[in-house]
């Protein structure tokens, strides 16, 4: 009997350090957990990023005045119409491009996706034009009526957080959800992605480098 409890025991042991090795989540620099999920052979964040500070502790610069973040050449980050009470733990933070470029933003062993691994994301399901829907949170708690196609198939669980404009305003809560890719499109303009209530397709548009989207961090090979 002694035997028995004890084989089970090591065998108890044994999951347990099997699952301390394959975590499901991940931590930043701030102590924020995030639920991750596997795509393809990719592991991404299944939340957006919420850390106001890089992965070597130094703070990043939060930027609430709409005029000041419109002539931004440099990094910072905001939460939604600046309420971190309503938007911060739904929703995460907003930054702009140069916060993406210092490579200091995602926790350490990972990174703000380039435009390949996007893609290469997207094309591990069957059907291009229903990907969005896949990718997109279901139901209607947080996107706006009909949220098409939304199944949440993959577990990414892509919300509607919105983004910051041009000019610093912030727009499409509820309405589309915008992610930052680390790929310059010119010297101006870098790759994002969005995702919107109407469709159940993924868009890829280009975007000056102040404006500010989401962003979702993926594993290092």
């Amino acid at each position: 009997m002694l035997k028995e409890k004890i084989k089970i025991f090591a065998v108890a042991l044994f999951w347990l350090g099997l699952a301390g090795c394959h975590p499901n989540s991940v931590k930043d620099v701030e102590g924020n957990k995030y639920k991750t999920v596997t795509i393809g052979t990719q592991v991404w964040m299944a939340e957006n990023l919420k850390t106001t500070r890089y992965n070597d502790g130094t703070l990043i610069p939060e930027v609430t005045d709409n005029d000041t973040w419109a002539k931004l050449t440099s990094p910072a980050y905001s939460w939604y119409n600046n309420d971190s009470i309503e938007n911060k733990k739904m929703y995460g933070a907003i930054y702009n491009w140069y916060a993406i470029n210092t490579n200091r933003l995602c926790p350490t062993g990972w990174h703000v996706p380039a435009d390949s691994e996007w893609t290469s994301m997207m094309t591990s399901f069957d059907d291009i034009k229903t990907t969005g829907g896949k990718l997109k949170e279901a139901g209607t708690t947080h996107w706006k009526i009909p949220n098409t196609g939304a199944t949440n198939e993959s577990g990414f669980m892509a919300l509607p957080g919105g983004y910051r404009s041009l000019d610093g305003i912030f727009n499409f809560i509820g309405l589309a959800g915008s992610w930052w890719s680390s790929t310059e499109y010119d010297n101006s303009s870098v790759l994002f992605y969005n995702l919107r209530y109407k469709y159940s397709l993924v868009y890829k548009y280009r975007s000056e480098k102040f404006c500010g989207f989401s962003v979702r961090c993926i594993k290092d090979h």
